[in-house]
């Protein structure tokens, strides 16, 4: 989850476990409001934050704190977030902490939680509508016809990246037989429900967040591989190598940024090549730095001695282009030297037309191993427009009593990316303030 902090100290109240030996050789860094507004407005392409990013930068280290003095256990992110270096663990990118057993481990220690204060869950059991009468808001409708009557409605229910038709019409046609990283079940219906309530869209439902997966993912929908296998078909250490088209041609620079800040746009990058593909080729240098996803089984993973070998081994690549094109990489690649994964080092290629700006070391050490890629979408971007109360609006500029939302199925959060880690943050602090304001109405 990302938020701010200006000194290590200040995580300190929120770790699980300060006795970890490992804690005293971290070298945490800081994350500033002046960093988080910085890497928000570069995803707005310029423009000044909106209301909700603004709150979201605001309120971010205290909804960690509010979660933790509720329960929830955070632990420093060591596997994904930090680079040993004589001796020491040093954290990049702006993230430090994440929940205890990840995502799913914060779904199951919220839903403890919630229960032990009386919330009822009731699952299998899909909302058909928003009721209302006389124009009034009074609750919902299941898909058994059951009307659950209440004052108060929060939509948190997703965006429409499981929708193929929804994905193709605001996203385009090329995005339909994309992969889906997650649920099934997100397919915008919290955003059609509210629009019959003429509640008004907002944001960029032309984006979303897109990665690398493998080209062996499954559909997960109706799937039985557990959530915590589903990561590993992503395939997001490219900063430590290249990646090449079907013509064998590199087409990003996969060096621009540290992959929290450039993964879930690559996705997009990726679909747009010819047959929606790519190689990403590393080399021996670098292996251990490469996520355990690239080495779980059922990868689509070529391995070679040589470049050569490694190249005649791409059954869909112009393999003469691409030696061409690692031989002039490995040409414009300076002196390795000063080489630093923990930081972003300048190491960059030298008069290439598409550059590759740090961590550019040449392709020479072997074994060489190419994994295939396609798109992936997480999440979109567009959805409801909501004040800061959580209060969700319509069209005309007034408030729907009673209905907020939170989550994903807000609109206006990202623009035209976003920095990892802030999807969580945001869903936390815009469902705490959409669920006490909820809570008031219904009282009131």
């Amino acid at each position: 989850m990302r938020f701010t902090y200006e000194s290590p100290e200040e995580l300190t109240p929120l770790l699980e476990n300060c006795d970890d030996p490992r804690i005293k050789d971290c070298k945490f860094g800081s994350y500033s409001k002046a960093k988080f507004i910085s890497d928000l407005v570069y995803f707005n392409h310029g423009s000044a934050l909106g209301v909700l990013q603004t709150e979201l930068v605001e309120k971010s280290y205290e909804i960690l704190s509010w979660l933790v003095s509720h329960g929830l256990e955070f632990v420093p992110i060591f596997e994904r977030q930090a680079y040993k270096r004589q001796g020491k663990f040093y954290f990049w990118g702006g993230l430090t902490l994440a929940a205890r057993g990840e995502g799913e481990g914060l779904v199951m220690s919220e839903k403890r939680i919630a229960s032990s204060l009386g919330v009822e869950f009731r699952l299998k059991r899909r909302v058909k509508s928003l009721e209302t009468e006389g124009g009034k808001l009074v609750g919902i409708r299941l898909d058994n016809n059951q009307t659950i009557l209440s004052k108060a409605v929060v939509i948190s229910c997703g965006g429409f990246e499981s929708s193929s038709e929804l994905r193709a019409e605001h996203l385009g046609e090329e995005w339909r037989d994309v992969v889906v990283r997650g649920t099934s079940l997100n397919r915008g219906d919290g955003i059609t429900m509210a629009r019959k309530l003429n509640a008004a869209m907002t944001g960029s439902y032309d984006q979303c967040h897109a990665v690398c997966m493998d080209s062996s993912t499954p559909e997960f929908s109706g799937s039985r591989i557990p959530h915590q296998e589903r990561k590993h078909f992503r395939k997001i250490s490219y900063p430590f190598g290249i990646m090449i088209n079907s013509k064998g041609r590199r087409f990003v620079d996969e060096g621009a940024d540290f992959r929290n800040y450039t993964y879930a746009q690559y996705g997009r990058e990726v679909l747009r090549q010819p047959g929606a593909f790519a190689w990403q080729i590393f080399d021996g240098q670098v292996r251990d730095l490469l996520y355990d996803d690239y080495r779980q089984p059922g990868a689509t993973r070529i391995s070679a001695s040589s470049l050569d070998e490694l190249v005649r081994g791409f059954p869909d690549v112009n393999q003469r282009n691409a030696l061409e094109t690692i031989g002039q990489y490995n040409s414009a690649t300076p002196d390795s030297s000063s080489f630093d994964p923990t930081k972003k080092d300048g190491l960059g290629t030298l008069g290439l037309t598409v550059p590759k700006s740090n961590w550019a070391l040449p392709l020479v050490v072997p074994p060489f191993e190419a994994f295939r890629v396609t798109c992936g979408i997480t999440f979109t971007y567009g959805g409801l427009s909501i004040d800061s109360d959580g209060r969700v609006m319509r069209s005309g500029g007034s408030r729907i009593p009673g209905l907020f939302a939170a989550g994903e199925v807000v609109g206006g959060l990202f623009q035209f990316g976003y920095p990892g880690g802030a999807g969580l943050t945001a869903g936390a602090v815009f469902g705490r303030t959409a669920g006490a304001n909820a809570a008031s109405f219904s009282r009131g």
